[in-house]
């Protein structure tokens, strides 16, 4: 499957949770749910996968977990709140580049319309 039909699954698994849920709840139950019905689409997910950091050849566990990582190519980062900013964004990008994926989606559940949440992000190698 390629990146684009990966993203488009998961969008809409996402939209399948919010349209459930709504906004207001906390990310653990976003990323509960989300879990369930990615796996239930048939789609390979890890959750929570420890993301070490590679310093000078010597791997760091710095506490660093990519929420969700699909297919082993596309990472998730759920956040429930106010607005997305800048560090959310850096954080995603920087877990792209520590697990060498290309593509990452930081989703918002805690707005009215899910695809409002959503920004798709890609480090280019």
């Amino acid at each position: 499957m390629k990146e684009n039909e990966i993203t488009d699954k998961i969008i809409g698994c996402a939209i399948k949770v919010h349209s459930n849920l709504g906004p207001g709840l906390l990310e653990s139950a976003y990323k509960e749910c989300l879990y369930f019905e990615l796996v239930k689409s048939g789609l390979t997910v890890e959750k929570e996968k420890p993301l070490p950091l590679i310093y000078e050849e010597v791997k760091m566990d710095c506490g660093y977990r990519i929420d969700l990582l699909v297919e082993n190519c596309v990472v998730i980062e759920i956040k429930s709140v106010e607005a997305i900013n800048d560090i959310h964004v850096a954080q995603v990008l920087t877990y792209l580049k520590l697990s060498k994926c290309r593509i990452g989606l930081l989703m918002n559940f805690n707005v009215v319309k899910l695809k409002d949440g959503i920004k798709r992000l890609i480090h280019g190698y």
